[in-house]
């Protein structure tokens, strides 16, 4: 067997491309990335960050799952994007820049026995991959690939969300990824000059001009190949013919949540069982292949505005056009944010020792995907549950590999989930009562006055909760029985074989999980190089 690469990389999103990268800088190494997904070229589609809505609409740049039946979403499938294409999800997100509460990493330490990724050892990765306005800084980053813009606000709904946060009690946090998380902030994003800051842009096709990095795009890798337990290189098919590469170092899977289960089970890693029934031999039993999968669920409260002030015009022909010209003329306007230029994190109870619950604010009233708008100006509040109890799974539908995997996320499947999204939506009225949205509030449009009742706000969430987005912890990181990876993304019982994006995980982070990915991976690339770590930095952070 020829041993053509050192490294070969499954995926290019946000773990991959920054694999790749690292990989790169070592002129002896020689790394294959293989991408289901087209090159990441698109006028406006993938770079005009106000465009976001038009890859998730589309399967075009987007695997398009759905779930299953859900039990507590009165049996709805809800629709799942995820980026199939260069760059992965970082090329089709929302672009928001926020790396989640520093007692998030201290718990996977403290918990699940990861002494390693306390936030002390993470934050030296968090500034190595991003370029802040804030810096420099003991907390934030000066010259990291990822470029972060801090929005102006300008709308005068944002000005509104700001002043009722402290209206109602919040404390205004100048940054969010500082010293302090909980309290109303701007949003920080991914963009730079106008454009989006995805992984592919800001590392991998910079990396590429270094010539040691071989990118293979529309290629559906099929299984992994192994000699013994030791991972040798992957079968794949282009262009409907099964090819094999091998690898003299690693295989890196950086698939996704969703797509990195299925992979381990179809090279016959993974519940014993489960691959029996789909007439899989066992190359290694882990249980916790495609458990624990966990994401936020997204709740609107919307509002009709009773000033013409919010974002609702630049949705009708005219508006579209006129946003167009002057972002491809001039990078700015509309079409340079990403809608949410403005949020906050909050408890629901005193007894939660750090924020449980994050809003997204938004001067239009439409759904995460743009498929349900309403007609008229309005804004929005987007309710994020942070660290949800109910749990998932991702599982085989057959042994084939083209065959979606079928997913099931559970939301609100525990009662204590479903009456903190109640707290949260009663403290979301009170924030938009205040004074500062007098000029611009009229009816709420959803849930509706009428769904004050815990069985009204239930039926509501049942009817209308959406995904957030962020699946993740399916290959979870740890010691115990269900743990896929140890603390270096190698998984459990074979060789040359890790594991590195979201799904490796051990619980969720209290945020939009794009930047964790990113720092996930920053981090695992030194040890693939067998480079030391970055020493740890004990800076003090927030807590109560």
């Amino acid at each position: 067997m020829t041993k053509d690469y050192s490294h070969i990389v499954i995926g290019s999103g946000s773990a991959g491309s920054v694999i790749a990268s690292r990989l790169s800088e070592d002129s002896s190494n020689r790394i294959l990335v293989l991408e289901a997904g087209p090159m990441d070229r698109s006028l406006y589609e993938l770079r005009m960050p106000a465009a976001l809505a038009i890859p998730l609409e589309s399967e075009r740049f987007n695997w398009a799952y759905h779930s299953e039946p859900e039990p507590y979403l009165d049996d709805r499938r809800v629709y799942y994007p995820r980026g199939r294409v260069v760059g992965g999800s970082s090329s089709i997100n929302g672009m928001v820049h926020l790396r989640g509460n520093p007692m998030d990493y201290d718990g996977w330490a403290a918990q699940e026995g990861l002494k390693d990724w306390a936030f002390a050892n993470c934050l030296p990765y968090f500034r190595k991959l991003e370029t802040s306005a804030h810096a420099p800084h003991a907390l934030r980053g000066a010259d990291g690939p990822i470029k972060v813009t801090i929005p102006e606000c300008r709308n005068p709904l944002f000005q509104a969300f700001l002043e009722a946060g402290q209206q109602a009690g919040h404390t205004y946090t100048e940054d969010v990824n500082g010293y302090r998380q909980e309290g109303v902030f701007r949003m920080e994003r991914s963009t730079f000059n106008g454009r989006r800051s995805s992984v592919s842009y800001c590392y991998l096709h910079p990396a590429r001009k270094r010539g040691n990095i071989d990118l293979k795009i529309k290629v559906r890798v099929t299984r992994i190949l192994f000699d013994k337990l030791r991972a040798i290189g992957v079968e794949f098919v282009e262009n409907g013919k099964t090819q094999k590469v091998y690898a003299a170092d690693e295989v890196v899977l950086s698939a996704g949540a969703i797509n990195s289960p299925q992979l381990l089970k179809l090279s016959g890693i993974g519940p014993q069982d489960e691959l029996t029934e789909h007439d899989i031999p066992t190359l290694q039993h882990l249980p916790g292949v495609g458990e624990n999968l966990q994401d936020h669920l997204d709740y609107l409260v919307q509002y009709h505005c009773t000033k013409p002030v919010s974002f609702y015009s630049a949705t009708k022909p005219l508006g579209k056009l006129r946003t167009g010209a002057e972002w491809l003329l001039l990078r700015r306007g509309i079409g340079a944010t990403n809608i949410w230029e403005t949020g906050s994190f909050f408890r629901t109870n005193d007894s939660v020792s750090f924020p449980n619950m994050q809003h997204h604010f938004a001067p239009i009233a439409v759904s995460y995907d743009g498929l349900e708008k309403i007609e008229d100006h309005g804004f929005q509040f987007h309710i994020s549950q942070m660290r949800p109890r109910s749990k998932g799974w991702v599982r085989l539908t057959s042994a084939d590999p083209f065959a979606a995997p079928r997913i099931q996320f559970n939301h609100l499947a525990d009662a204590r989930d479903r009456q903190e999204i109640r707290d949260a939506v009663h403290m979301t009225r009170e924030f938009a009562a205040q004074s500062a949205f007098n000029e611009f509030r009229g009816a709420e449009l959803a849930p509706g006055k009428e769904a004050v009742s815990d069985d009204a706000l239930d039926a509501f969430g049942r009817a209308k909760g959406e995904t957030s987005h962020h699946p993740s912890c399916t290959c979870k990181m740890g010691t115990d029985e269900m743990s896929v990876v140890d603390d270096q993304g190698r998984v459990h019982g074979l060789k040359s074989l890790r594991v590195v994006d979201a799904s490796i995980m051990p619980s969720i982070v209290s945020a939009n999980i794009n930047i964790p990915t990113i720092m996930i991976a920053e981090k695992i690339a030194d040890q693939l190089r067998g480079r030391p770590a970055l020493a740890p930095q004990d800076t003090a952070v927030y807590r109560r």
